[in-house]
């Protein structure tokens, strides 16, 4: 990671904790994840390596360009979905800022409808930082846009461990997929979807 980009992260790390300290409304606050789990993003991405990246939650783009980080030596891209037009904004100043504009490609819109019109198999890796609740009923369409062998992360897994029981056990009763809860962070969900036999 080059120094610009270094600095703009703690910039916007430091922005983000006093952001959140200070207003009440959740939809305000930016919610970033913590530069542990950023981290630990970018190097799974490098493991894999992912070339086409799918996060929901984008927020003001800090775990974005963790991951684009990690796509900037590739052809690859981070499609990132945020339904938050202040977010998005602030997510725009961000990576023009970065000079990582070129791996990112950002959609204003709500993530279910991003999978609904996703095509098969599509993306290497998937980042879930949004409205748990809801990866129930992505489910089916996460399984089918995620390539025999990609791998999905999730969020706050262990901060917010009641609402992923149900995504939990669901992604458990999944034939194809192994699951793994790691203390990283705010708690990552790794699922894995295995590779098919020839």
């Amino acid at each position: 990671m080059n120094g610009r980009v270094a600095s703009l992260l703690r910039e916007i790390e430091a922005f983000g904790k006093a952001n959140d300290a200070r207003v009440a409304d959740r939809s305000q606050k930016m919610l970033n994840i913590t530069p542990d789990t950023g981290e630990f993003l970018s190097i799974l991405a490098r493991l894999q390596p992912a070339k086409r990246v799918l996060e929901i939650g984008t927020s003001n783009g800090y775990s974005t360009l963790w991951l684009a980080d990690a796509l900037s030596g590739t052809d690859g891209i981070v499609e990132t979905v945020e339904r938050n037009p202040e977010k998005v904004r602030l997510a725009q100043v961000n990576f023009e800022r970065s000079g990582l504009s070129r791996c990112i490609s950002l959609v204003e819109a709500d993530g279910a409808q991003v999978l609904a019109a996703a095509s098969d198999s599509v993306y290497d890796f998937v980042f879930l930082d949004s409205e748990r609740t809801e990866y129930v009923s992505w489910w089916p369409h996460i399984l089918r846009v995620v390539r025999p062998g990609g791998l999905v992360v999730c969020d706050n897994a262990i901060s917010h461990k009641h609402e992923f029981e149900q995504f939990t056990e669901v992604v458990r009763r999944t034939p194809s997929c192994s699951v793994c809860l790691v203390p990283v962070g705010k708690g990552q969900l790794l699922i894995l979807k295995h590779r098919e036999l020839a």
